[in-house]
């Protein structure tokens, strides 16, 4: 099974144990996340496109580290001028790693009741 999931303006396709690195996200190492934003499921069989969203779908997972993109060298020289900046940029990035997928079927309300304690 596999998922479409949107992030910090990208999109990414996710599956079980795959580790992707989005834009920075409040947390440390070790941190549950949840992703609502599912734009699509894929399977064994048809995959559902959400418009935009898949209702009731989400994808599970944890924060592995929070680290820093390469440096990106910015640097601007106006010729016969005697003027030049150089700046350099790094981007936080955050290491997850996908643990589970919710299907927004059966399966994310037998989540839910698991959860819940019936009395």
């Amino acid at each position: 099974m596999f998922a479409v999931i949107k992030t910090g303006g990208k999109q990414y396709s996710v599956s079980a144990d795959d580790t992707i690195t989005v834009m920075s996200l409040p947390g440390e190492a070790g941190d549950a996340v949840t992703f609502d934003n599912v734009l699509m499921l894929g399977g064994d069989g048809e995959p559902t496109v959400g418009a935009p969203f898949v209702p009731g779908a989400s994808v599970a997972a944890e924060i592995v580290e929070q680290k820093r993109g390469p440096k990106v060298i910015s640097f601007k020289k106006r010729r016969r001028q005697n003027s030049k900046r150089k700046r350099g940029h790094r981007q936080d990035l955050t290491l997850v790693r996908i643990t589970q997928l919710v299907s927004g079927g059966g399966a994310a309300r037998a989540a839910a009741s698991s959860e819940s304690p019936e009395t």
